[in-house]
């Protein structure tokens, strides 16, 4: 008679210890991300407490952190966020709008790279700023300068990183595509579209923190309301910590910018994963 020995089996973990040991990892793994900035946190609370610096010009981090909550519950500070978010929005669509257009025609047609890249070349290499007062004299000193000057500033970086997108396309994409006789119009759609976005989205990321920065600067010059504006008033009135809360805004804005394009670029470049 023969005896069958039943099969041992292995203890596996149970789904509880699973999920407690990713929440874990996943802890670690962003405590590990953090610690720097833990770090210049608690520096910037330490240091005029201790008297390491002048309080007068660096508040503690607390302190500015109840001047920033204390600008939202009185809704002032959503009224200049709301003035440079809409403006920084406005320049920014309209760049995309004007630049990938263009950068996909240039980059395609050689007779329009020749004859457009010499007036680009000058451009390209004129700040953002330097024109803000052309801008000013033109279009006046309300919304629609601010809006410009954002465009003006958005438009290189994406025209430029998509021309470069077109141009470098993999030639045997476009030799395998054309062997199989498709159309002028499936070409450009199916192959090398798809094969820009990432580049064209490198320049699009460029453009979106550039928008914050020019915007800023634009409204420290001329307005009465928005980041910038409210910014250079703290400092004029001497309201340190509301001045470090809008840097701080800023700084929470422009994160908030790059995560949101960065989240659009994986989205529209689903076929690279």
């Amino acid at each position: 008679m023969v005896t069958i020995n039943k099969p041992t089996h292995i203890n596996e973990p149970s789904k509880p210890q699973k999920s407690s040991s990713q929440s874990l990892s996943a802890f670690v793994k962003a405590f590990k991300k953090s610690i720097v900035l833990i770090l210049f946190v608690l520096l910037w609370e330490l240091a005029p407490q201790l008297g390491l610096v002048e309080r007068t010009f660096l508040p503690p981090f607390s302190e500015v952190i109840r001047a920033w909550w204390d600008l939202i519950v009185t809704g002032e500070l959503w009224r200049h966020f709301e003035a440079s978010i809409l403006r920084s929005i406005f320049g920014f669509v309209f760049a995309l709008v004007v630049a990938i257009p263009l950068g996909l025609i240039i980059g395609w047609y050689p007779l329009a790279r020749d004859l457009l890249t010499p007036i680009l070349e000058l451009f390209r290499n004129t700040a953002a700023l330097a024109l803000l007062p052309v801008f000013i004299l033109i279009l006046g000193i309300g919304e629609v300068s601010k809006i410009s000057i954002v465009l003006f500033a958005c438009t290189w970086p994406v025209l430029l990183n998509t021309i470069s997108a077109v141009k470098n396309v993999d030639p045997l994409l476009i030799k395998s595509a054309r062997s199989m006789n498709i159309s002028s119009f499936k070409l450009f759609s199916k192959v090398i579209l798809p094969a820009s976005v990432p580049t064209i989205f490198t320049g699009i990321r460029m453009a979106g923190t550039g928008a914050i920065l020019v915007l800023i600067a634009a409204e420290m010059i001329g307005a009465k309301a928005g980041l910038g504006y409210f910014i250079t008033y703290s400092q004029y009135n001497f309201l340190i910590a509301e001045m470090y809360a809008g840097i701080i805004t800023i700084s929470l804005l422009g994160l908030l910018i790059n995560y949101g394009l960065s989240s659009a670029e994986r989205y529209f470049s689903r076929w690279k994963q």
